[in-house]
């Protein structure tokens, strides 16, 4: 745990990738096995799951540090990090000990079966034999918040200093499902293992967005293909060993949730993975992303669902065919083989190509990608006719080129501070607009200003709190924000009606009234027009 915990503060006090890269390459070759494989798990968000409530945690802290819970309730705002704030106010430890990362976990998942007075004995007994990293990195572990800046990427990049093995396939060894009970280290890195090779994916290419420059800053229009940015859910669809998988880019296995899609293993060669976007399909067009959401966080699909929402892949690229690992090949080789492949397939199966979008200049794509809301998707993917499949994001060859975002102007009634490094700040709103002479709430949003603007507004918040609500306070309605977002849906739960995709802060509109912010009525024809 040592060990461990000092690799999280060498990670957590540097911004420099190689010094990141470095320090967990030295981990992996000198650390014991199994601390080696929970590493992978912990830093690849595979953590263990939560026992104990945060308020159980807070009064056992209090109470060892010997304050009132009323001041440690006062503390956790001002540090930001419940994991941080409880290692800040614990007295010194009492005790050493020599146990690794690996012990610790089997201590802390243990607690999932213990009643709460063992809970509490087993937790105050690490606290005693920890020092304030150790407790810190501990705490995250028993509030399920750990998280650490670090990247797959640099993580693969140092397991292949470490090892001295092709990053390429580390990085495929290190998709799927894997956790810490069904494999070994020697048996995740080292030993070849059919049964999980059939199952797992490959890393997902990944786009760069333009940014506001213009695509004819790419070169010549002929050197790219066009398509489609839908607005569903990447996946990867995996036809091997006579099954089906499908995974999305979060490296989530989503077959149970998909149904639709077991029949492929009868209409595809063994050896098949696309790529492509999970849509629900009305059969001749795409459903609002709404329809699909129904599905996310369910294991099983109710009949229901599937007669009003059926899904389809809109495949644009092939991976694998027949076995044979194309990602090195050219997407113009990568696309002939898939149209080919797709066509071969029953009219009435749940996978089709996603379209090309023909063009002959720049100009003509920019016209029709301001059509892209009419068909549902969020604007354009450029992707270079001669480029690989690469792992992760690549400069260069695959760019997004999306639609400006939907705005609305709205008026701030509600702030809460933020968490570790804006802890300090007011950094979470809840904005509203009118209805009549009301103000109705209908979204929160909690990025977009900059630093100094935010230590603004923080300001302008302590001086005109209306109410407190634990960490919530209501402000006077006096500043208007444009906010902006990707989509919007009907939703019961909202008291507006709307639920927003993706909001943000645009800009602080200084410029603006109160009285001149949105209305009800203008979301609602979004809606009509967008939903």
């Amino acid at each position: 745990m040592k060990r461990f915990a000092a690799l999280y503060a060498m990670i957590d006090q540097t911004t420099k990738t190689t010094r990141k890269v470095d320090a967990l390459a030295e981990y992996f070759r000198t650390a014991p096995e199994d601390d080696r494989l929970w590493t992978m798990a912990l830093f690849s968000g595979r953590r263990p799951r939560r026992a104990i409530t945060t308020t159980r945690l807070r009064e056992w802290a209090a109470d060892r540090a010997g304050i009132p819970l009323w001041l440690f309730e006062e503390s956790y705002p001002i540090v930001g990090d419940l994991a941080e704030t409880i290692a800040l106010v614990l007295p010194a430890p009492k005790a050493d000990h020599a146990d690794s990362l690996t012990d610790w976990i089997t201590r802390l998942r243990a607690l999932d079966d213990a009643d709460d007075t063992a809970r509490k004995s087993a937790v105050l007994d690490a606290w005693d034999r920890m020092e304030a990293t150790e407790r810190l990195v501990f705490n995250k572990l028993l509030t399920g918040g750990f998280r650490v800046g670090v990247s797959r990427k640099l993580m693969t990049r140092a397991l292949a200093q470490a090892t001295g093995r092709d990053e390429a396939d580390l990085a495929h060894r290190l998709m799927g499902d894997w956790t810490p009970d069904t494999t070994t280290y020697r048996d995740l890195i080292e030993a070849p293992d059919a049964a999980a090779e059939a199952s797992r994916p490959y890393p997902f290419c990944l786009a760069h967005g333009l940014d506001g420059a213009a695509p004819d800053s790419l070169g010549p229009n002929g050197d790219w293909y066009a398509e489609w940015k839908w607005d569903g859910i990447r996946g990867q669809v995996i036809v091997r060993a006579g099954e089906v998988f499908v995974w999305s880019r979060g490296e989530e296995l989503m077959t149970d949730r998909f149904p639709e899609f077991a029949g492929l293993a009868g209409m595809l060669p063994d050896g098949t993975v696309l790529d492509g976007e999970i849509l629900p399909f009305d059969g001749e067009n795409p459903l609002p992303f709404n329809a699909l959401q129904k599905r996310l966080g369910r294991k099983t699909v109710p009949a229901r669902l599937l007669r009003e929402a059926p899904v389809i892949l809109l495949a644009y690229d092939l991976l694998e065919e027949r076995g044979e690992d194309l990602r090195a090949r050219a997407l113009s080789e990568r696309r002939a083989r898939l149209d080919r492949l797709l066509n071969a397939t029953p009219p009435d199966s749940p996978i089709r190509p996603s379209p090309l979008v023909a063009h002959d200049t720049w100009e003509d794509l920019a016209r029709l990608r301001a059509t892209s809301r009419d068909r549902r998707a969020e604007g354009l993917m450029l992707k270079r006719r001669d480029s690989a499949y690469h792992a992760g994001r690549k400069k260069g060859d695959w760019w997004k080129w999306k639609l400006d975002p939907l705005t609305m102007d709205a008026v701030m009634i509600y702030a809460q501070q933020g968490h570790g490094r804006r802890a300090n700040l007011f950094t979470d709103f809840t904005f509203a607009v009118w209805d009549g002479n009301d103000l109705v709430p209908f979204t929160k949003a909690y990025s977009g200003l900059t630093d100094a603007e935010f230590r603004q507004i923080t300001a302008w918040v302590r001086k005109n709190t209306l109410q407190r609500f634990g960490p919530v306070r209501q402000v006077r309605p006096e500043h208007v924000f444009e906010i902006a977002f990707e989509g919007i849906a009907p939703s019961p739960r909202h008291k507006s009606g709307v639920a927003l995709r993706f909001p943000r802060m645009k800009r602080w509109r200084h410029d603006k009234p109160v009285q001149e912010a949105g209305t009800l009525a203008d979301l609602k024809e979004m809606l009509a027009q967008y939903g």
